[in-house]
């Protein structure tokens, strides 16, 4: 299999991640993976599960890890042993050769299908954070979980953000439990889903970053002028709410569909292309969000590869960057480098060029659609 590798050379991106999801039947080795990653300016890479492929292949690179322990394994976690001989066999074996940083344990839990997970979470967590202690890691490993923005009961405005009632028994002992261990709080957000829902009445410029009026948010008397931005701060908003204004914000997931289905409004490469290509200007530009503008944006996007074995609706199998070849889905300004490893423009300097900001949409954004957004 021959691979075009292309370098992405944004402006200094400031920490951006990848998710690396492996539902799929043709993708390349974790070895040809490497230097894609690298070529994307990626310096973080999330798993969802310890493959000791991608582990292997990454060693001594210098990317930093999230590795995830599965839904499947939360029940057989709450066992000590069971939990250490996991931490043992997923996460020291590679240190410090490959650094993984954080473990993943589980992912949305608390919105699964199966809630006879919830009760399993924390003490799968709290095992494998002794674990990590016991085998005096947990200075160099945290131990956090994955949310899907449904946890949310109220998102707009952004300042009124709050947990579902009903979900605030399982949440306040685990933000105890980050903020004890020094964890952040994880979070999957998709603007696409609240445009896909309601796409009369949501603006496309505003959720693809595109210039637009925005929204006011009379609780804080901010102004928001993309919807992943009020998302976040409804995040925070629900933190605080509960003492945890302070706990870091990670956005474990985000990202467009560049196909989808007849009735998946949105999903095309020309909105992927303006998503990501204005979500990474916005990372290099180490911009906080309205109402932590000092808190940089610790984002993963989702995701490296177009996953084929992906069940749902067609859009959740084209969410990737590249293609398994290893070119690009759709072209978001990336320099090519051909598969002789040279680069086409024969230097190494910048060379990226960002998504044009033509509005897409003359929609005014009606802030009450903002309620669906979760």
């Amino acid at each position: 299999m021959t691979f075009s590798f292309y370098r992405y050379l944004v402006v200094v991106v400031s920490s951006i991640g990848i998710n690396y999801g492996q539902i799929a039947n043709n993708l390349p080795s974790p070895e040809k993976v490497v230097p894609l990653v690298k070529s994307i300016g990626a310096d973080r890479v999330k798993l969802y599960d310890a493959d000791p492929k991608v582990l292997k292949a990454f060693a001594g690179t210098n990317v930093e890890f999230i590795v995830g322990l599965g839904n499947e394994y939360l029940s057989k976690m709450q066992d000590l042993d069971s939990a250490q001989s996991w931490v043992k066999s997923n996460v020291q074996t590679y240190l410090p050769a490959t650094k993984i940083t954080s473990i993943a344990v589980g992912n949305e839990v608390l919105t699964f299908n199966d809630t006879s997970l919830s009760g399993c979470l924390l003490p799968a967590m709290q095992n494998i954070h002794t674990a990590l202690v016991n085998l005096k890691l947990d200075r160099q490993v945290t131990v956090t979980t994955a949310h899907s923005l449904a946890v949310l009961e109220t998102s707009y405005p952004p300042s009124s953000g709050a947990f579902r009632q009903d979900l605030k028994g399982c949440l306040s002992p685990i933000l105890d439990f980050l903020s004890k261990s020094c964890s952040p709080f994880l979070i999957n957000a998709y603007p696409f889903f609240a445009y896909k829902a309601n796409p009369k009445q949501v603006s496309l410029d505003f959720v693809l970053f595109q210039p637009t009026d925005g929204i006011d948010d009379s609780g804080n008397n901010l102004h928001y002028d993309n919807m992943l931005f009020a998302q976040i701060d409804a995040v925070y908003a629900a933190l605080g709410s509960l003492g945890y204004k302070t706990l870091p914000v990670q956005i474990s997931e985000t990202g467009w569909p560049s196909k989808g289905d007849e009735d998946e409004v949105g999903a095309t490469p020309e909105n992927a292309k303006k998503y990501n290509g204005n979500l990474l200007k916005l990372v290099s530009q180490k911009k906080g969000t309205p109402a932590m503008p000092n808190s940089h944006l610790d984002i993963f996007v989702f995701a490296m590869f177009n996953e084929n074995l992906k069940p749902g609706p067609t859009s959740e199998r084209n969410y990737g960057l590249f293609k398994p070849d290893g070119t690009p889905a759709y072209n978001l300004g990336f320099s090519g480098i051909s598969s002789s490893g040279s680069n086409n423009t024969g230097t190494n300097a910048p060379s990226y060029i960002l998504p044009p900001e033509n509005p897409s949409s003359g929609e005014e954004f009606p802030g009450g659609a903002l309620e669906s957004y979760h």
